[in-house]
């Protein structure tokens, strides 16, 4: 129950011992000042890597060609290697459980004109599935779809930044566009998280580029979302796999990395998570360790505060004071410190954090660094601990003291 005249006493002894009380609290609130500073940056890292991959899907996997570095079976270095509607076939096909989306690409630059509006503009031939690939957002009309794949539509999905460049506040959906001499029919808008780079390109079915432009079969690569059930160590050996394969079906040297490779977000992804976990374990022990010295210190404190105070529990133990009471007053006090001197710790670091976020994201790629509301929770239980750890102790000594061998100590 809430006992008034406890708190009195409490508040009367910090008030007496202002000095006693502050350096109590000190060691608390920079041990906690440190942690959010350091989780914050830690925080901020994180967030900037997940920024660098924002405009494709975390289980992306990309299949990329070129030239041989190097000769095999009798074929000779320099040989262009060209991906073919058969290749894509033949990974949709002999992989179809481990795939979730799968699109082919074509890259072309093409003049983009709306009456006296044009501009030179990044178009990219694909399938319906690369909307989820891409993390497209369709923020007016649709996306491509099979419809538009089979009968080889004139269509184009535009990027919020085109819309803007030809068409200003005017609508766009329904218009027709002149795409290197060619009439298409805008059907949807876009934006993306990825930028203003990637808000100026546009999209139009595979077959229609391929009928178009080189009435051929050719695709520039394989963008691949490999099934989100397999762990990162399972997609990693899903897209080496893959690569093997592909090496071996297209007479590729096995190392050869020019003529044939697979990007795969599962590595990233491995790689930034283990390189995030050795972070959060240093600052953890870090800050562990400052909390640790925190708390002997207060610790330390309480017991030259109980020493100070023998004679009065003495006293109170005489008149029939409970040892419980002595405990349970003693903590208190201990866990009030330490909790006040935390969230000012804590909230000092926070404020920091945000003072100093823009120009850590300028210098350093540091971004948006702060403390998420586990942590502060987290924080929460520690400074609770800490108080009761701090407090428990020296006041369970002093309880168990005799009230005689209390009124006599000096």
């Amino acid at each position: 129950m809430f006992d008034l005249d406890r708190w009195r006493e409490i508040f009367q002894s910090i008030n007496k011992n202002r000095l006693r009380s502050v350096m109590s609290g000190f060691t608390v609130a920079f041990a906690i000042l440190l942690f959010t500073l350091l989780f914050g940056i830690v925080s901020g890292l994180s967030n900037s890597f997940k920024g660098a991959f924002a405009d494709d899907a975390q289980n992306a996997m990309f299949v990329r060609v070129w030239k041989t570095s190097k000769p095999y079976k009798g074929l000779q270095t320099g040989r262009k290697i060209q991906l073919k509607n058969k290749d894509y076939e033949y990974i949709a096909e002999e992989y179809s459980e481990k795939i979730q989306y799968k699109s082919s690409r074509i890259y072309k630059n093409f003049f983009i004109k709306y009456k006296n509006e044009a501009n030179s503009y990044s178009v990219m031939a694909v399938n319906p599935d690369h909307q989820f690939l891409e993390k497209t957002i369709i923020d007016d009309g649709r996306y491509l779809n099979e419809r538009d794949l089979n009968e080889k539509s004139k269509v184009i999905v535009i990027g919020r930044l085109i819309k803007e460049d030809l068409f200003g506040e005017r609508p766009a959906i329904g218009k027709r566009v002149n795409v290197s001499g060619s009439s298409f029919l805008v059907i949807g808008i876009f934006s993306d998280d990825g930028g203003d780079n990637e808000e100026r390109k546009a999209f139009i079915p595979l077959t229609t580029a391929q009928s178009m432009y080189g009435n051929n079969d050719y695709i520039s690569q394989v963008a691949l979302g490999y099934n989100p059930d397999l762990s990162l160590d399972k997609a990693i050996a899903f897209g080496n796999q893959m690569e093997r394969d592909l090496r071996n079906k297209m007479n590729i040297h096995p190392d050869d990395q020019s003529a044939l490779s697979v990007r795969n977000m599962a590595e990233a992804n491995k790689g930034i998570g283990q390189f995030m976990g050795i972070l959060y374990a240093i600052v953890i022990l870090i800050g562990s360790g400052t909390l640790i010295a925190g708390i002997i210190g207060i610790s330390n404190i309480m017991i030259f505060v109980i020493k100070e105070r023998t004679k009065e529990f003495g006293i109170r133990k005489a008149l029939g004071a409970k040892p419980s009471s002595i405990v349970g007053m003693v903590v208190q006090e201990s866990v009030l410190i330490t909790t006040i001197a935390g969230y000012l710790g804590l909230s000092l670091g926070t404020y920091i954090l945000s003072l100093i976020g823009n120009s850590l994201e300028e210098d350093y790629f540091i971004k948006d660094p702060s403390v998420s509301p586990e942590i502060v929770f987290g924080a929460t239980l520690v400074l609770i601990s800490a108080g009761l750890i701090a407090g428990y102790i020296p006041a369970k000594r002093a309880a168990n003291i005799k009230p005689i061998e209390a009124l006599r100590a000096d």
